[in-house]
């Protein structure tokens, strides 16, 4: 493509964001003005319909919507509603847009989940090339290096990424500034190939990504730009991040930039992620053994493996603890270990989930908090992802609190439109990694490191946003509510008030915490005469806090104070949520 010819489209998206960022009258127009010729070298000449892009510097929405335009993807009269309730031109790219794959605007993800589309173009034997434009600001996020790390030891030579060095974050200068080198150096120190190039030289960019096309392993593009570039009065100028002109500095504006009509051919076309699933065979369990969750959830997850190659994994240095070990055995080539660097994981997560793979991401659940802000955005980006936490509770033992999940709960629930499961015993485990599998969207799996007494046969189902009545009678006093480890301190305490109290209590399995069988709930509350008991090996702002939203007030049995080492036993009877404790609540009403 000729350089002059995409100088001059760069001119023409920068009138494009300049006028849609006035309309709105909000947005980044100077963080669109300095990327302008990168979009326009990516978009006009070098990228390929297998090809895809990921806008890791979000706020630079409008100029994306910009190319997009001019690609032929967006209608351009749909740029002035920029931001309106009514527009799929978001404040920053999410989904809405059917070309957007990963939402963005959470700085420092981009190259994460550029990662994971990586992976995926590998995956697929595809030509397809990854290119991801960051800000110079992002690249203070320790999960830019984590992306790097994995990018390098992954050998990504599909993989470029584009730094926007215009030297001006937010509120003050960014912390290198106009020292391009520093960027080099550490890219260089992970393994990059790298390029430093003046941004807005369409000849020099041009060049570099040929160079990256070569490249052995991952290719950084380092380009120095100017914040504001093309608008005299913006250039360069601090104060401006974030705020749209008035229509008389419009006006000005564009009179400096000039008229422009160039009309380019873009290799870019829409592509919908599709899923399938696969139904798959579960193990048979015999008698009333005793299993983890864990186990049967790695088994569960091996058998889904042998039916579904969309299906991939990914492990955080666990994985003979959290039992993705079975499926690694098997299918090393879908398996990723992505060692500790839980942001990362996640991030990757996205970027296959966008390829239309089905990534299965596993760890302790504690370790889950760390990548809370992916999670978030993994909702966002609309991604397929099975999240796992394993050693759940205080009632994984001596390691300690800082092992024990205890925070995961309410992490998940506050996602939308997310589904939470928790086993109590290998049958219901394996049934529902089925259930995960099937639904489409996030949904995390909350699995007990020690092995429980089996409480189900076989043949029983265990549909997403139900729960399971374990023991009942006409005469049930208090309604008890448990799930995962705590169901089995239920059972133990209706046997021991039936036997020694004479007095019946109702014993309900909460397996999907998310959503929740709201009717259910009332009906049987009711019928214990509204008297409720949650049982749970958390803090007090997990399930208890779920149900009472919709029951009222409960007893809340959970782990009120940090916890210590010690066994599994003397921990659940120490904080309150053993069947003692549980036995101690029914009759104190």
């Amino acid at each position: 493509m000729d350089a002059d010819k995409l100088k001059q489209m760069a001119d023409k998206l920068r009138i494009h964001s300049l006028k849609a960022t006035t309309a709105a009258g909000s947005g980044h127009p100077t963080s669109c003005l300095s990327c302008a010729e990168i979009i326009s070298a990516l978009f006009f000449s070098e990228m390929k319909e297998d090809d895809e892009f990921i806008l890791s510097k979000g706020h630079a929405a409008p100029i994306l919507w910009a190319a997009y335009a001019e690609a032929g993807l967006v209608k351009e009269k749909e740029l002035v509603n920029l931001r309106k309730i009514t527009s799929n031109l978001e404040g920053h790219p999410t989904p809405l847009m059917p070309s957007v794959k990963v939402a963005t605007g959470s700085l420092g993800q981009g190259l994460s989940a550029g990662v994971g589309m990586a992976v995926a173009k590998k995956l697929q034997k595809s030509i397809g090339r990854v290119y991801i434009l960051l800000g110079d600001g992002e690249c203070a996020e320790g999960s830019v290096w984590e992306a790097a790390n994995t990018a390098n030891y992954k050998k990504l030579n599909n993989l470029c990424a584009v730094i926007d060095v215009n030297r001006l974050g937010q509120s003050q200068e960014t912390m290198h500034g106009y020292n391009t080198d520093e960027y080099r150096q550490k890219f260089q120190a992970f393994g990059w190939e790298s390029e430093i190039v003046d941004g807005h030289d369409t000849k020099q960019l041009l060049k570099a990504l040929e160079q990256a096309r070569k490249s052995l392993g991952p290719f950084v593009i380092i380009a120095k730009t100017i914040k504001g570039k093309g608008v005299s009065f913006l250039e360069n100028k601090e104060g401006f991040h974030g705020k749209a002109l008035d229509n008389n500095l419009l006006k000005k504006a564009l009179k400096e930039i000039g008229n422009v009509n160039i009309k380019l051919k873009s290799g870019i076309k829409d592509r919908k992620t599709e899923y399938q699933f696969i139904n798959f065979p579960l193990d048979k369990y015999k008698g009333r053994g005793k299993f983890s969750t864990r186990d049967a959830f790695g088994k569960a997850l091996l058998n889904l493996g042998k039916k579904n190659d969309k299906v991939v994994v990914l492990d955080g240095d666990v994985k003979n603890s959290t039992m993705t070990k079975y499926f690694f055995e098997s299918f090393p080539e879908r398996s990723f270990e992505c060692f500790i660097a839980e942001q990362n994981m996640a991030g990757m997560a996205i970027g296959l989930s966008s390829q239309g793979f089905i990534p299965f991401a596993a760890t302790f659940s504690a370790f889950w908090t760390r990548a809370h802000d992916f999670i978030r955005m993994a909702a966002y980006s609309k991604a397929n992802i099975k999240f796992v936490g394993s050693h759940a509770g205080v009632s994984i033992g001596e390691d300690g609190p800082s092992q024990m999940g205890l925070e995961d709960l309410p992490m998940f629930l506050s996602i939308p439109e997310s589904v939470i499961l928790y086993p109590c015993d290998a049958v219901s485990a394996e049934n529902l990694v089925r259930e995960m599998a099937k639904h489409v969207g996030i949904s995390y799996l909350r699995t007990t490191r020690e092995a429980t007494q089996l409480v189900y046969d076989n043949d029983e189902k265990f549909p997403i946003g139900r729960f399971k009545i374990l023991k009942q009678s006409k005469n049930d006093k208090v309604l008890v509510i448990a799930a995962g480890i705590t169901v089995h301190e239920a059972l133990k305490a209706y046997d021991e008030l039936k036997k020694k109290k004479k007095v019946n209590i109702r014993v309900i399995d909460l397996y999907s915490v998310k959503p929740l069988d709201r009717e259910g709930l009332i009906k049987n509350a009711k019928e214990c005469g509204d008297n409720v008991i949650v049982v749970e090996d958390h803090y007090p702002n997990g399930i208890g806090c779920a149900v009472s939203e919709i029951l009222g007030k409960v007893k809340h049995l959970c782990i009120k104070e940090i916890p210590r080492s010690g066994k599994p036993e003397e921990l659940m009877k120490k904080y309150g949520i053993d069947s003692s404790a549980i036995i101690k609540a029914v009759q104190d009403f």
